[in-house]
Order: structure tokens, then C-alpha cells, then sequence
């Protein structure tokens, strides 16, 4: 049997050019996204890697396949060498993560398109690392928080502006009780105070914190402790101070001073709450050695021996000593796409693309470039593969030119999945049919918090 010299056809195929090696790294960004989404990652993850992936891109100036360890040494070591640590190892990981994508996906398609192999240039030698000691964070004894709201109690009745003292008061006193983040509790509504459910009444936690940036996960949370309490004071004498409507859909439970732009009541900023409890705590726990934080007042919560009195065992959660456990739901509702002046929407491009025989992330770029709309490739894979959280008027105007469709077939409404306000005849801030009845009161004057 005789031997032949044979070819590798690769070698007759001529190289692509800049134009063919740019839709195709915007195909593979959106291929990213997509893969991100099925892992099940909620939208701010995902946007939040592509973010991190773009600024790299920028600075590299050429796709990111073709950095090498060199590279990333000069960029980690250079450009950010002043960038505080938890940013410089968020970008790390995102870079990580998407070229353990290239090599899974795509790293022949690269080697054939551009004689390119594949390597992640974050290796064990200039991986970032993160210098960060853990500190243990011990709560203030049991009388050392009552010395705390003690005083701050008092200082309702005399500061300058009621409003707001009383609802730093009574958003501290809550996370002390029930063990609530801050983030948590500020984005509460009036109408997530299930005033009739359990033995003390829960809380419906719609925002909580996702594991493994899978997104907001739901829980109900007893108001044990005399949160309850806490609450019913706050709602009936003090929130009319602050919100607007207590019948309108979505009317925060802790509002702003500021306002929304069309007038609305808003939730009032994490920092906000931090700030009112560090001031209070100077002035009533001055030998405090350490800030107390409202994610100590949580710690404080999870140890206090009163979390396991008097509730039934369906009314805490599985571990009382954490407060953090009891999931009734493992994700939150499903992505949305929001622009302004409209509610929930589900947003269509890809199949609004495809029934007119686009394809491809890189192709539809190609055309809103012709049409004057230029979007960048980590742009472009959150249009195609995932949700967007907003868009302009001017941009989805363009985007409906090109596909010669209406906007109604790109942000398709889904009205069964929108909370229906509450009539005149449920109560204001209940959903259940039985129980008490918790209003907001307009009251001249001002009343003292429970002790």
C-alpha cells in the first residue's frame, strides 16, 4: 500500500477579515448571554460580567481570544492597580468564565477562523487574590440594643423632622427583630404586610438575596418578636407623613423624602437607613467600640434567644437561629424588560428577528448600524439573548424600522402576571380576606413608637 501527501483544506482557506472577525465575536457574546440565562443567572449578573468583559475589550482594543498572560499581567498590574480589591477580582472571574465558554464552545471555530488557540491568560501566577481579612462581626448585648431604641425612642418625640427619624426607627427596629438586610427592608411595599397570615402576621420578602447570582428569591418572614408592633404604629401614624397613596399599587412601606418622576413616593436608599442608625448609635450607644450596621442588627436577630418564643414551628423558619432560612421560593418572577411608561413586558426581539429571517446577533447589528444605530458587542448579546432592564424610545424606534414590525410584537404585554391594585372594599394593607385591618392615618402631631 503506497503513501500520498494529503493537504489540510484549512490551509487553502483564505483569512477572515476584520469585518467577518467582528460578527462573529458579537455572535459569540450573545451565544455567552444565552448560556448565562440557561445556567439560570439572573439579569444583573449577566450584566453586570458583560460589563466587565467590555471594559477589557476596550482597553485591549482587539478580542479578548487573542490576550495572552502577558497581557493580563500589564492590565492587573497597571491599569488596575488602584481599583479597590473586590473589583479587580469580579473582573478576573468574568474574564475566567468566558474564555472557560471559548474553550468549551468555540475554541475550534477561533483556531480555523483565525489560526488563534484558545487560552484563558488568568492562570495561578497573576490570578488576583483577594487580601481581605473575614471580620467576625459580634452583635451588642441584649441591653445595649435596648439602651440603643430606648434612646432613640425619646428622640422621636423631640427631633426636628418626625418623618424621617421615626422611619429610620422603625426600619432599625424591624431588622433587629426580624433579622431583615437592609436591602430587604427598604424595598418592602405596604401591601407586602400580610397583617392576617400566622399566628403574628409575615412579611412578604420579594427581594431577597439570590445565591450564586441566580437573582431575588422570595420568603415569608413572621413578625415575631413585636415587630408586628413596630409596624402597626409606623403604618397608621407616621407613613402618611411620607408616602402618597396607600391604594396605589406598588406604595413603598419606607419612602424617600424624594420623589419619583412623576410625583410618586420612592423607596428610601439603603444608605439613607445606614446613616440615620450610625448617628443614632453615636448619640445613644457612644461606648459601641465598632459602626453598627444594620447587617449587625441581623446578627444581633439571628443570636437572640427571644426568636424561639412563643411562635408555632410552621411560623419560623427552619433554622430559627439563622435568619436567613425559610424560602417559600426558589426565584423570583420571570425577566422583564421595562421602559418607560410601561409595566411588565416580555421582550420578543429574537423572535421578532427570526420570523424575518434573521439569524444571527451579528447580522441585525450589521443592519441597525445602516440604519445609524451603533451598539457595541456586549450590548448587542443583551438585546439578542437576554432581557434588557430599559431601552430608549429613539433605539426601539430604529429596531421596529428595521424589522418593519410594530412595537407591540417586541414588548408583547403579559397582564395575568401584573399585581391587580387593591378596591375600595380589601384592605389597604392586606391581601388576605380575614384578619386586622392596618390603614394609613392622616394624624396631626406626633406619637411615640411602641416599647
Amino acid at each position: 500500500m503506497g503513501l500520498s501527501v494529503v493537504r489540510d483544506l484549512r490551509e487553502m482557506r483564505a483569512p477572515a477579515g476584520p469585518e467577518e472577525i467582528e460578527r462573529f465575536e458579537t455572535d459569540v457574546f450573545a451565544g455567552f448571554v444565552l448560556a448565562r440565562c440557561a445556567a439560570g443567572l439572573s439579569d444583573n449578573t449577566i450584566r453586570s460580567d458583560v460589563s466587565h468583559l467590555e471594559q477589557v475589550r476596550t482597553w485591549f482594543g482587539k478580542p479578548l481570544w487573542d490576550m495572552l498572560p502577558p497581557d493580563a499581567d500589564v492590565y492587573f498590574g497597571t491599569v488596575l492597580g488602584p481599583v479597590p480589591i473586590p473589583t479587580r477580582l469580579a473582573r478576573a472571574q468574568a474574564i475566567k468564565t468566558y474564555f472557560e465558554f471559548l474553550e468549551l464552545r468555540h475554541k475550534v471555530e477561533i483556531h480555523n477562523l483565525t489560526g488563534w488557540i484558545v487560552e484563558c491568560p488568568i492562570d495561578e501566577i497573576n490570578r488576583p487574590r483577594g487580601r481581605l481579612n473575614a471580620k467576625l462581626r459580634i452583635p451588642p448585648a441584649a441591653e445595649q440594643i435596648a439602651r440603643l431604641f430606648a434612646g432613640w425612642r425619646g428622640e422621636v418625640a423631640t427631633c426636628r423632622k418626625f418623618g424621617p427619624v421615626a422611619r429610620n426607627y422603625a426600619a432599625a427596629k424591624l431588622m433587629s427583630e426580624v433579622g431583615l438586610r437592609v436591602n430587604e427592608a427598604r424595598q418592602l411595599d405596604l401591601a407586602d404586610i400580610k397583617w392576617d397570615l400566622g399566628r403574628f402576621g409575615k412579611l412578604h420578602v420579594r427581594h431577597g438575596k439570590g445565591a450564586r447570582g441566580s437573582g431575588p428569591r422570595e420568603r415569608m418572614v413572621p413578625l415575631i418578636n413585636g415587630a408586628g408592633r413596630i409596624l402597626r404604629w409606623f403604618v397608621e401614624d407616621v407613613w402618611c407623613q411620607l408616602g402618597d397613596d396607600p391604594a396605589r399599587l406598588g406604595a413603598p412601606l419606607f419612602c424617600s423624602e424624594r420623589r419619583n418622576a412623576d410625583g410618586t413616593a420612592a423607596w428610601v436608599s439603603g444608605e439613607t437607613l445606614r446613616a440615620g442608625l450610625a448617628e443614632a448609635a453615636v448619640r445613644h450607644l457612644p461606648e459601641w467600640p465598632d459602626s453598627l450596621t444594620p447587617h449587625v442588627l441581623r446578627h444581633f436577630c439571628a443570636g437572640n434567644a427571644r426568636s424561639l418564643l412563643g411562635c408555632h414551628d410552621d411560623e419560623l423558619h427552619p433554622c430559627s437561629s439563622h435568619a436567613r432560612r425559610g424560602r417559600v421560593a426558589c426565584r423570583a418572577g420571570p425577566r422583564r424588560c421595562a421602559s418607560e411608561g410601561t409595566g411588565d413586558m416580555r421582550w420578543n426581539l429574537r423572535l421578532a428577528a427570526a420570523n424575518r429571517g434573521i439569524w444571527k446577533a451579528s447580522e441585525l447589528q450589521r443592519q441597525l448600524a445602516d440604519h445609524g444605530l451603533v451598539v457595541s458587542a456586549g450590548k448587542m448579546s443583551g438585546l439578542w439573548s437576554g432581557s434588557p432592564a430599559s431601552i430608549k424610545l429613539e433605539d426601539l424606534d430604529i429596531i421596529c424600522a428595521v424589522l418593519g414590525c410594530g412595537v407591540e410584537e417586541i414588548l408583547i404585554p403579559e397582564p395575568d402576571k401584573v399585581n391587580r391594585p387593591v378596591t375600595d372594599a380589601e384592605p389597604t394593607a392586606s391581601t388576605g380576606t380575614s384578619g386586622p385591618t392596618v390603614t394609613p392615618k392622616r394624624r396631626d402631631g406626633r406619637s411615640l413608637p411602641p416599647e
